[in-house]
């Protein structure tokens, strides 16, 4: 027999402003350095005004952001901090960068020329690889551009605020490249200053490296993940800022050896209760969490079965009696016992700030 829900209340993805301003206290209080509150991605999923706002009234004094989108957005958000974007193309928007008095990074000469052929006066971070082969200038590269970048200024076309890099293995705290890495950017520092230049801002820490390695501060750390209560290191606990919660829409009792969903990856070895969720990979579950993952209904964690379809979802509620209507909790802080993002990152062999940046716009939004 089933039992369907009259009244389908959506899935609903709650963010506790609360936690960002604790979790941004806590960071403000780990260092004498300025923290910068990085809000990329939407805030880290959590929504870029709302995170950028809290975090400079709870003591960030910087914003990083990866595009010149994401900075204007902060612009107009009412946010008046000191913005820097890091990830930009060579043909980037500089005017519209200057214009909103975003600083750039420059990750090569050739980046830095555009930048001051586009005569905006544009101030600018010079991004320097310090061990990860990615972002940044390759070290052969460092003596030419700290020269361009003095040549520029000289000319009043930029202004060199600050030299940058990132840390590979901040997670793994005392790991040597983390000392590798620190030794270089100060390197990449010195370089700078023999060319005659005189950045203000020293940049190397993110959220891992701000909690486990003092050294790597400098002038000022860069705290993402850690706002919205993230800690890679697994050293700290921190503020989970989210809660996921669905609506139970269909219960139904069935019987032993009953294959649920495609597949039927899973069978039941019992006669037993299923719950039936509006929200699946579509809205940000991960798929590979399936025959893992488990929610909370009725104060007890129930297990996913099945798979984990695009927007549907099934748990085994055994043989506890629950109604359509009944809300359960994907996840959030933890502290009722439901999941939490890190679980549902473990079950699904990733990171949890993949799951945070993946919620789906159909789950509506609240904001407290």
């Amino acid at each position: 027999m089933n039992a369907v829900a009259t009244r389908v209340q959506a899935p609903t993805l709650t963010v506790d402003l609360s936690a960002v301003a604790a979790n941004t206290r806590r960071f403000v209080r780990t260092t004498s350095a300025a923290v910068m509150a990085v809000v990329k991605a939407d805030g880290f999923g959590h929504g870029l005004a709302d995170v950028a706002r809290t975090a400079v009234d709870n003591g960030a004094t910087w914003l990083g952001v990866t595009s010149i989108t994401e900075g204007v957005a902060v612009r107009e958000s009412g946010v008046d901090a000191p913005v820097l974007s890091w990830l930009n193309p060579v043909d980037a928007d500089v005017a519209t960068a200057a214009g909103h008095r975003i600083d750039l990074a420059v990750p090569s000469v050739r980046h830095l020329d555009a930048v001051a052929a586009a005569g905006a006066g544009a101030r600018v971070h010079l991004q320097l690889d310090t061990g990860m082969a990615r972002d940044g200038a390759a070290e052969a590269e460092w003596r030419a551009l700290m020269t361009a970048a003095r040549r520029a200024e000289a000319a009043g076309s930029v202004a060199v605020a600050g030299v940058m890099g990132h840390l590979a293995m901040a997670t793994e705290p005392g790991h040597p490249a983390n000392k590798r890495g620190l030794l270089s950017l100060l390197h990449g520092v010195e370089l700078a200053e023999q060319a005659g230049l005189r950045p203000s801002v020293r940049h190397l820490a993110a959220t891992a490296a701000t909690l486990t390695e003092p050294a790597t501060h400098l002038d000022m750390v860069r705290v993402g993940a850690g706002l919205v209560g993230i800690d890679p290191s697994g050293t700290t606990r921190l503020c989970p800022a989210l809660r996921l919660t669905a609506p139970v829409v269909q219960v139904r009792r069935v019987a032993a050896g009953v294959g649920i969903g495609y597949g039927h990856t899973h069978v039941t070895d019992r006669a037993t209760t299923l719950a039936l969720l509006p929200v699946g990979y579509a809205d940000g579950l991960p798929r590979t969490a399936s025959g893992r993952a488990h929610v909370s209904v009725a104060g007890l964690r129930r297990p996913v079965v099945g798979v984990i379809s695009m927007d549907q979802t099934v748990v085994d509620l055994g043989d506890h009696a629950v109604e359509p209507g009944e809300e359960a909790v994907v996840f959030g802080p933890g502290d009722d016992g439901e999941p939490t993002v890190g679980d549902w990152a473990r079950w699904a062999g990733t990171i949890p700030h993949e799951i945070v940046t993946g919620i789906g716009h159909r789950v509506e939004r609240s904001v407290r």
